[in-house]
C-alpha cells in the first residue's frame, strides 16, 4: 500500500499542487502500489514514484514530486493552457490563455479527461458558421475541485465534477424556469462552454485545457465508482440522447426502439434503452457493425437498411427511432420502420435540410421531433441513473498531442465510440 503522513491534500495542498491533488483523489483507496505506479506511468514520473512507493508512501509534497513532468509552453501568456484553433483550416496547437479568478459562487476543477465530440470538429472548421477564433475546443468535462467560492455549498475539495455543453444562462426566461437552459430566451442567452463571444470580447474556452472556472449552477456531480475517463461522454452523447428518449416517451420497458448510427450518439442510445428494459434494434448501412452491435453493445436486433427485403419484414414494428445520423439520409424510410403514433427522434445535426413526404408521417399518426441536449436538472439525473446502472460510454483515450489526427478519424467514423483527450497527463501548465 501507498499512504500519506496526513489522511487527505490540505486545502493549501489543493491550492499549491491542483493537478497532483486531483490524481490523488482519483486513486481508489487505499492506495495498492500497482494502481499508484499505473497512474504515474501515464502522468508522472515513474522513477519518482517506484521510490516513493518503495518506502510505502510519504507526505503529499513528496507524492506530487512524482507527477512533475514538463508542461506546455505556448507562445501566449495565462493562467491556463490548452489546445486551440486559430484559423479554419488551421490544427489545433499549444495555446496560453487566462481563465478567471474563481469567485464567490464558482467551482475551479482540474481538468482529467474532455471527449471528443464531432460537434467540435464542426465549429473548429467553421462547418456551421460563426465560429470565433482562437477556439479551445470541448464541452465533455469531468475533473476534480480544487477550489471553491466562498458561496459555494453545492461542491467540495476532491470532488469528482462535470461541465457539459453551456456554463451560464439568464435564470430568468421561461426556458431556465423549467429547467431548460439550453433553450434560455434571456440575455445574454444560453453560454456555451466554448465558441461564444462576451461582450467585452472575452471568449469562452472550453476543455481541452488544463483547469475551468464554472458557477457552482452549471457544475455536475459525476459518480464517484465509475471509470472517470468513461464519464466524459455522458455530458454532451449521453444527454442529447437520454433528454428526447425521456421527453418524447421512448424510455418504457418492453417498447420496441430502434437507433439509427453506431457512433458516440447511437451507441450511447442503445444503452440507455438497455437501461430502460427495451427491445433495441440497430439501424445502419454498415454490415460490419452487425457484430457489434450485438455481441458489443447487446442489442437485440440488428437491421441493415440497405437491406430491402429486410426493410420490408421490419415494417411498422418500431415504436421509436432515435436517428443520430448527422448528414443527409432517407427518412422516409425511417418512417416507414414505426407503427401507429411511432416518433423519429432526430439529434444529428445535419448541416443540408432534410426532405420526408408527409403522406409518410399522416398515414400512421407519426411524430417527427428534435431535441438538443438537456438543463442542468436533466443532466444530473442522467448522471445519477447512469451510476445505478453502471453507464459510462465506450472510449479510446488519448493525449493532447494526437487531437488533429483524432478529428480527421472521427469525421471517418474510425472509433469505438468516442475519443477523450488525457487532460491531466498531455495538458499540463509549466
Amino acid at each position: 500500500m501507498v499512504t500519506l503522513s496526513a489522511a487527505d491534500p490540505s486545502p493549501h495542498d489543493f491550492l499549491n499542487y491542483p493537478r497532483e491533488a486531483s490524481l490523488y483523489c482519483q486513486l481508489q483507496k487505499p492506495i495498492t502500489q500497482d494502481a499508484f505506479l499505473t497512474l504515474a506511468s501515464s502522468c508522472g514520473d515513474p522513477v519518482a514514484a517506484k521510490a516513493f512507493a518503495d518506502k510505502g508512501g510519504g507526505s503529499f509534497a513528496e507524492f506530487a514530486a512524482c507527477f512533475k513532468r514538463p508542461g506546455l509552453q505556448p507562445p501566449e501568456p495565462g493562467n491556463a493552457v490548452g489546445y486551440a484553433t486559430h484559423g479554419i483550416k488551421e490544427m489545433l496547437v499549444p495555446f496560453g490563455f487566462n481563465r478567471r479568478a474563481v469567485g464567490d459562487d464558482d467551482v475551479r476543477l482540474q481538468l482529467a479527461y474532455t471527449g471528443i465530440c464531432h460537434s467540435d470538429i464542426h465549429q473548429a472548421r467553421n462547418e456551421w458558421g460563426g465560429s470565433v477564433f482562437p477556439m479551445v475546443p470541448g464541452h465533455e468535462l469531468v475533473g476534480i475541485v480544487t477550489e471553491v467560492g466562498n458561496n459555494v455549498t453545492k461542491f467540495k475539495l476532491g470532488q469528482r465534477v462535470g461541465v457539459g455543453c453551456f456554463v451560464m444562462s439568464c435564470r430568468k426566461c421561461k426556458s431556465c424556469d423549467m429547467s431548460l437552459e439550453q433553450y434560455c430566451l434571456g440575455d445574454p442567452g444560453c453560454i456555451f462552454t466554448y465558441n461564444y463571444m462576451h461582450a467585452d470580447g472575452t471568449i469562452e474556452q472550453g476543455g481541452y485545457s488544463s483547469h475551468h472556472v464554472v458557477h457552482q449552477d452549471f457544475v455536475l456531480s459525476v459518480p464517484e465508482h465509475l471509470p472517470i475517463e468513461g464519464c466524459a461522454p455522458l455530458l454532451c452523447a449521453g444527454i442529447t440522447v437520454y433528454s428526447p428518449m425521456k421527453y418524447y416517451g421512448a424510455d418504457k420497458a418492453g417498447m420496441k426502439l430502434g437507433v439509427v448510427g453506431l457512433g458516440g450518439l447511437g451507441h450511447m442510445a442503445v444503452k440507455f434503452g438497455k437501461a430502460f428494459g427495451m427491445e433495441v434494434t440497430v439501424i445502419s448501412t454498415s454490415p460490419s457493425k452487425e457484430q457489434e452491435a450485438l455481441s458489443r453493445l447487446k442489442a437485440d436486433r440488428f437491421l441493415l437498411s440497405t437491406d430491402q427485403a429486410a426493410m420490408n419484414k421490419a415494417a411498422s414494428s418500431l415504436d421509436a427511432i432515435v436517428d443520430t445520423i448527422s448528414a443527409p439520409h432517407d427518412i422516409d424510410k425511417m418512417c416507414g420502420l414505426l407503427g401507429v403514433n411511432g416518433k423519429l427522434i432526430l439529434v444529428g445535426a445535419s448541416p443540408e435540410p432534410l426532405k420526408f413526404h408527409t403522406m409518410s408521417i399522416i398515414g400512421k399518426r407519426l411524430t417527427i421531433g428534435g431535441s438538443l441536449i438537456g438543463g442542468i436538472e436533466e443532466t444530473q439525473e442522467m448522471l445519477d441513473f447512469c451510476g445505478k446502472h453502471g453507464i459510462v460510454s465506450d472510449v479510446e483515450v488519448i493525449d493532447a498531442s494526437y487531437v488533429n489526427t483524432a478529428f480527421d478519424r472521427v469525421v471517418k467514423s474510425d472509433v469505438k465510440y468516442r475519443f477523450v483527450i488525457n487532460c491531466q497527463s498531455s495538458i499540463v501548465k509549466a
